[in-house]
């Protein structure tokens, strides 16, 4: 008995030992690694029980305490905040390389075709080659020029169709999310694919239901945070379906893409329709296909049309919502906004996009709505390939690192009256450097800015040129934030809408 229990003993002391000592290597390895300040965690889920609520607000408390630069762990995952330019700065100039891969989630996996989409894909030759092709088929000036037509008549179309549904004399109450995010979601479709499927010209209204079913859910499964991502044996047990309901939409999604793929590529081996060649994007990864088929697949081209609806649709139509939303509680402003345009335009015809360079208050509206309210809240996460430095702090390897725009955007540190609704703090300034980075910095940062400018500029010019505006009461229009990664109104937008006797004749003959 006095033998077994010297046995236990030193067993005891041994493991004690080795516990110690282990903790003291720790802690003198974490001294010197000289990490960023971090408030106290929780086993195995780290922080993650502070995240609960919007994640952007969470994170700016979390940086108002302990600084700008906010070392958490979610899960068994390290995690970087950063909510300063300055930092920022260092990110995107001395680590820009280094900061170029994205962490890997489960989503990236399945919706985006094993991480091969250039939202999801590894720094290196696919991820350079994917950018090239959205540069040159999507983004380069030429391509935005060619597709200038499609932008107009859509724009044109949701102005008609607002008109036709209220009244000449008197004010109507008008709800405006789902017909600005028309306008989006018919302008990136017709681009990718020649289709339309919200409005009065959609040629099958079945494929357009199971279009909208689709991007639904997508927007859904991807506003919600999967800890599994996180924590290990929570992705092994599938923890609330979160990889069943991903896979199945992928299996949707998958189908569904095919299908336009198909049906692009039997027009393209039609002699009749050889002119069609190159119209669209899948007509420009096609054609990359015949000559490179190992290389473009169509997953490929599957996963980048994913990319595209999640980057290229919500983005557009949440900052419109918060631009009207914010143009209703600052009258003046949108009085401003419509002097320059009776000036630069006039009432005898729809302002068009070559107009918006001749609009720069309209610029600022637009450039403070994205200070205040940026559709991407906390930019992408990028994940350093090798250990660096940012704000003396180091970081190592395989680390989130979560820029907090929305932060950066509203510390008044940085900004003056960062509260207030002021487009002119914008007038006469060329560069806003690292303080204002509503499409992120560095060499992944959004490649579809321009395109998402022209959209927001003519569907905001449009409005504020055609319509009379004005709340539905003597109160503000609520302007707290929903749940989901692009910031959306927490409340839909409805509005009291009149068309403006001034441009009731050029109205009347679109």
């Amino acid at each position: 008995m006095e033998t077994h229990f010297s046995f236990g003993s030193l067993i005891v002391s041994l493991i004690s030992f080795i516990f110690v000592f282990k903790m003291l290597i720790i802690h003198k390895k974490s001294t010197k690694s000289n990490i960023a300040p971090s408030p106290s965690s929780l086993p195995i889920i780290g922080h993650l029980h502070l995240l609960n609520g919007l994640l952007h607000r969470i994170l700016q408390n979390l940086s108002s305490k302990h600084g700008p630069i906010v070392a958490l762990r979610f899960g068994n995952r390290p995690v970087i905040i950063i909510s300063s330019p300055s930092a920022v700065e260092e990110c995107f100039i001395e680590n820009d390389i280094v900061l170029a891969n994205r962490p890997l989630f489960l989503s990236g996996k399945y919706l985006h075709y094993d991480y091969t989409t250039i939202g999801f894909a590894p720094y290196g030759q696919l991820w350079r080659d994917l950018r090239r092709v959205m540069n040159l088929e999507l983004f380069s000036t030429t391509r935005l020029k060619s597709y200038m037509g499609v932008r107009e008549h859509e724009v044109r179309s949701f102005i008609k169709n607002l008109y036709q549904d209220i009244f000449e004399d008197y004010f109507t109450r008008v709800e405006m999310r789902s017909r600005i995010e028309a306008i989006s979601f018919n302008i990136l479709m017709i681009i990718v694919a020649q289709k339309r499927y919200y409005g009065n010209e959609v040629d099958d209204f079945e494929e357009a239901s199971e279009f909208k079913d689709l991007t639904r859910d997508m927007f859904e499964i991807l506003a919600e945070p999967n800890p599994g991502d996180f924590v290990p044996f929570l992705k092994w047990i599938d923890f609330r379906g979160f990889k069943k309901r991903l896979l199945e939409l992928a299996r949707k999604f998958d189908s569904f893409s095919q299908k336009l793929i198909d049906e692009i590529r039997c027009k393209r081996r039609s002699s009749f329709l050889d002119q069609e060649k190159g119209k669209t994007f899948i007509d420009a990864m096609l054609s990359l296909q015949e000559s490179q088929l190992e290389y473009y697949t169509d997953n490929i081209i599957k996963g980048n049309i994913m990319t595209l609806l999640q980057a290229g649709t919500d983005t557009s139509s949440v900052t419109i919502e918060w631009a009207m939303s914010l143009l209703l509680n600052h009258p003046n402003v949108l009085r401003k906004a419509r002097a320059e345009l009776n000036k630069y335009i006039g009432h005898e015809r729809l302002v068009q996009e070559a107009d918006l360079p001749n609009l720069p208050y309209l610029q600022c509206v637009i450039n403070e709505t994205l200070r205040l309210f940026p559709s991407a809240p906390l930019l992408v996460p990028h994940e350093p390939s090798e250990d660096c430095t940012i704000g003396g702090y180091n970081v190592a390897r395989g680390t989130i690192v979560i820029v907090n725009a929305w932060a950066i955007h509203r510390d008044p540190a940085v900004w003056e009256d960062p509260l207030s609704f002021k487009p002119e703090r914008f007038e006469n300034v060329d560069k806003e450097g690292y303080r204002f980075i509503p499409f992120g910095m560095g060499r992944r940062q959004c490649p579809g800015s321009g395109l998402a400018g022209r959209v927001v500029g003519l569907t905001l010019a449009s409005l504020i040129q055609c319509f009379e505006w004005k709340r539905i009461g003597e109160e503000l229009v609520g302007l707290s934030e929903g749940n989901g990664l692009t910031m959306p109104k927490k409340e839909p937008l409805q509005a009291m809408c009149k068309t403006r006797k001034e441009m009731s004749h050029v109205l009347k003959n679109l």
